[in-house]
């Protein structure tokens, strides 16, 4: 192997040492605890941080083999194959997206408004699974009902919806050209489309660039709201009157989808800044 890692200390200062050209010291110490549940299904904190704490050769192999895919700028959440999300378990792949902050921030916002809610929820570009396997296990007693082109995101999201015992009715479809009409009017539909123009590629990242689907980040400069116009359209035959519509934005974006929902009689709408002052969120309600 090369390399003499034993204890959990071992492995501490080896990610360091290897890491430390891409991700900065708290990524890193961030990294390490997230690679050591992972290899030794440490679940106790005094464990995880127990510098001796004694691993074998196969989990020191694991942990250099994902050091090595690491140093390619592959985000840590590829290379371990899932992440936290609400307190939700969601597997990744390459054909998934990467789930963010703010989309908890929609989730949460979301939970918060609509306590006890009892009806359906459409969640549209599902990919994952993440927004709608939150909500159905946040909000038991709805409905929910994930839709994406994605053959592969549709695989993922059912053992999703699997691994976190939650039911949801997973269809791959197109939202430009439906096919499959048969689930119910629902009181909520929520989506967090592709919304990075391609102009915006020049300041993101190159693990996103280089690893996320592209199909689910970018949109055209010269048409970057045509997944919020298509799914406001589907709105108007599958939300209820006076339901409710939720998206994630982006941050530049909001007033013009504030004048698009406006242009299709939606009311009640609410641009919604995240933690980080940014206009991330967007809802509506439907004219009955």
């Amino acid at each position: 192997m090369g390399v003499k890692i034993q204890t959990i200390k071992d492995i501490r200062f080896y990610l360091a040492r290897e890491l430390i050209v891409i991700y900065k010291e708290p990524e890193i110490r961030t990294i390490a605890d997230i690679l050591i549940k992972k290899v030794t299904g440490i679940t106790k904190l005094h464990d995880l941080y127990d510098d001796k704490y004694v691993i074998t050769v196969g989990e020191a192999e694991r942990i250099i083999n994902f050091s090595e895919e690491l140093k390619t700028g592959k985000p840590i959440q590829y290379v371990v194959g899932e992440t936290q999300f609400y307190n939700c378990k969601i597997k990744l792949n390459s054909s998934t997206l990467i789930p963010r902050p703010e989309t908890e921030e929609l989730v949460d916002l979301i939970i918060k408004e609509n306590k006890g809610y009892t009806g359906n929820i459409i969640d549209f570009g599902t990919g994952s699974g993440c927004i709608a396997i939150a909500l159905a296990s946040n909000l038991p007693s709805s409905v929910v009902t994930g839709i994406d082109i994605s053959e592969e995101a549709i695989r993922i999201a059912h053992e999703n919806a699997l691994l976190n015992n939650v039911q949801v009715s997973l269809i791959k479809d197109d939202i430009f050209n439906l096919h499959q009409k048969t689930f119910l009017k629902s009181g909520i539909i929520v989506s967090n489309p592709p919304y990075i123009r391609n102009s915006e590629k020049q300041f993101m990242s190159k693990n996103v660039l280089d690893f996320e689907p592209h199909q689910a980040l970018f949109v055209t400069d010269s048409n970057p709201l045509i997944f919020y116009e298509a799914i406001i359209r589907l709105a108007e035959e599958f939300l209820l009157p006076g339901g409710l519509l939720y998206f994630e934005i982006n941050e530049m974006m909001g007033s013009s989808l504030v004048s698009l929902l406006e242009l299709f009689g939606f009311y009640d709408i609410e641009v919604v800044s995240d933690l980080n002052d940014k206009e991330r969120i967007i809802k509506s309600r439907k004219n009955g």
